[in-house]
Parts: C-alpha cells; structure tokens; sequence
C-alpha cells in the first residue's frame, strides 16, 4: 500500500494551510484574544520581580524545575493551573491574583 506524502513544508507554510481550516482560525483567534493577554500578565509578573525561577520556587516551598514547568504548561495551554497554585505563584512574587469577568 503507498502513501501519499505532502511534500516538506516549513512551519509558517504549515501554520498557514492550518490556519485555512476555520475552526482552526477561530480558536486561534480566540486563545489570542482571551488567553494570551492572561498568560503574558502571569510571565510579566516574574520578570518584573526580577526573580529567578528558583527564588521564586524557594518563596513558594517548591523547586524551581516546578516553577519552570508551571511556566511552561502555561506558555503551551498543556496544563491549567489551579487557583492555589497561581495564588502561591503571585504571593512569591508580592503581588496577588484577582480574577475578573467583565
């Protein structure tokens, strides 16, 4: 049985023939509009600090790879972090989490 192979693509080739898809656009369009601005506010937040990840992570009683992981799952939407978990995050870093429906 041949398969037929899609000739090689570079990423924004491949990003633009997905984003023809319009469910695919749609949440696109939707993570930038409304989780974006959320997660660039929660990296600012540390790099405004001016901690590091392991002064952070030593502020919350954890390590610091957990910090980089939390960091991580919140750049790629793999994982949603619990609200304890953002508080403790916040609280590291002297300030404090508000979450608001407008």
């Amino acid at each position: 049985m041949s398969s037929k192979r899609e000739p090689n693509m570079t990423h924004e080739e491949m990003v633009a023939k997905m984003l023809e898809d319009p469910e695919v656009r749609a949440e696109c369009e939707r993570l930038e509009r409304e989780e974006m601005p959320m997660l660039d506010a929660i990296l600012a937040a540390r790099a405004e600090s001016g901690l590091t990840q392991a002064q952070v992570a030593a502020r919350m009683g954890t390590k610091a790879s957990a910090v980089a992981r939390l960091e991580g799952a919140l750049v790629s939407g793999k994982h949603s972090p619990s609200m304890t978990t953002l508080r403790k995050y916040a609280r590291a870093m002297g300030k404090r989490l508000e979450v608001r429906f407008v």
